[in-house]
């Protein structure tokens, strides 16, 4: 049964400005050598991060994707997966909390009016997060003036408990697909504890119950399409998250196998997987910076494919990695103390949210379309 959290206004320290991609990638370092002490405990006995996400905020960590042109930093997207995975490394819990955040405001940066992306980056920069939600049936909408008055609940999502802001998507009448920026310190925002998954523990996921909340028109904006760059980078920064399991899984492999014979090749096999998963990271992180700075079809299509294909090879490196764990270190990695197991339910849990099946399709539709399109431009002869 879940338990209602009010936000509480904790007193943040004002967050610091990361000036430049070095300091970014050392910062996340710093704070992951942090995390990683009491992650294990965290999950055991499941501890909400509320310190460590204000620590994140504080950092300026959380803030490294507002563009120039609100005062950010806006880092590549190869390092904003690296840095995701560095995060992750340590706890995946609240890796997936920075997946989550940073994906709303790649859709705050493409669809949002000028006045609604100034006003929210402003409060990205002094450190408040933000999380995404679905509204969900039966959820009753009314309009209200310039704006509408919504009853319902939105679903489970991770990053909930933490948020400053939830990013809320629904469709208006007659069909039009938007999403609203409700801020969590209203009083009608409910926060439900719901999450009770094996895995990813700690990751905020819970459900919000809005009480008749008034959505001001200038709040909305335009939801994200299938294929945009907001949705190819949810999908690189899920694979930043599955890459962080799968180093984590494969350090405490090394260091639990001690002097036990292990044969070389199996363990280069994983090791060669998780450079691969890496490789292909880094690589989609390339064609989505191409993408945003020149949003054509075959740019956006090119991303997403990339980023598809990132997600699901680090989904299968994470399993991988965290299965090996126990068949190669065998008993000692198998105490209850050590919860070396929380790297296979994260991997797990974590994996489940991925459309895999849809992905792979679409996937199969671009190639075709692309191998159609090589063979169109080519002097056919007889």
């Amino acid at each position: 049964m879940g338990t209602i959290s009010q936000f509480q206004d904790r007193i943040r320290p004002p967050a610091r400005r990361i000036e430049n991609e070095e300091e970014a990638i050392s910062t996340a370092r710093n704070l992951a050598d942090t995390f990683r002490h009491q992650a294990s405990e965290r999950d055991i006995n499941r501890i909400l991060p509320f310190p460590e996400l204000d620590a994140l905020s504080v950092s300026g960590l959380t803030a490294i994707s507002v563009p120039p042109e609100h005062e950010g930093l806006d880092v590549p997207n190869a390092l904003l997966a690296e840095i995701v995975a560095i995060i992750a490394e340590a706890d995946a819990s609240i890796g997936e909390t920075l997946e989550n955040h940073f994906s709303v405001l790649e859709t705050l940066r493409t669809q949002a009016a000028e006045d609604l992306k100034a006003s929210l980056f402003a409060r990205v920069l002094l450190g408040d997060r933000f999380a995404g939600a679905t509204v969900a049936e039966g959820t009753e909408l009314s309009r209200e003036g310039p704006g509408y008055r919504l009853s319902g609940r939105m679903r489970q999502a991770p990053g909930i408990l933490y948020a400053d802001w939830i990013a809320a998507a629904l469709t208006l009448p007659p069909g039009r697909q938007v999403t609203f920026y409700l801020s969590r310190n209203s009083e009608e925002v409910q926060v439900v504890d719901d999450w009770d998954g094996f895995g990813q523990r700690t990751n905020g996921s819970a459900t919000t119950i809005a009480g008749a909340v008034h959505v001001d028109a200038r709040s909305i904006a335009p939801a994200t399409s299938a294929g945009s760059t907001g949705v190819s980078l949810g999908l690189l920064l899920k694979a930043g998250v599955a890459l962080g399991i799968a180093r984590a899984a494969w350090a405490d492999l090394i260091a639990a196998m001690g002097d036990r014979s292990v044969s070389s090749s199996r363990l280069g096999e994983h090791a060669v997987g998780i450079e691969v998963t890496a490789a292909a990271v880094e690589r989609a992180g390339r064609k989505l910076d191409i993408a945003q700075v020149n949003p054509v079809e075959a740019a956006m299509a090119d991303a997403y494919f990339s980023a598809s294909a990132a997600a699901i090879t680090a989904g299968e490196t994470a399993l991988s990695a965290a299965t090996a764990l126990f068949e190669l270190a065998g008993e000692a990695s198998t105490g209850i103390g050590l919860n070396l197991d929380r790297h296979w339910r994260n991997a797990r849990i974590h994996a489940l949210s991925l459309p895999r099946a849809r992905l792979l399709h679409r996937a199969g539709d671009h190639t075709s379309k692309r191998n159609l399109n090589d063979i169109s431009g080519v002097p056919q002869t007889l």
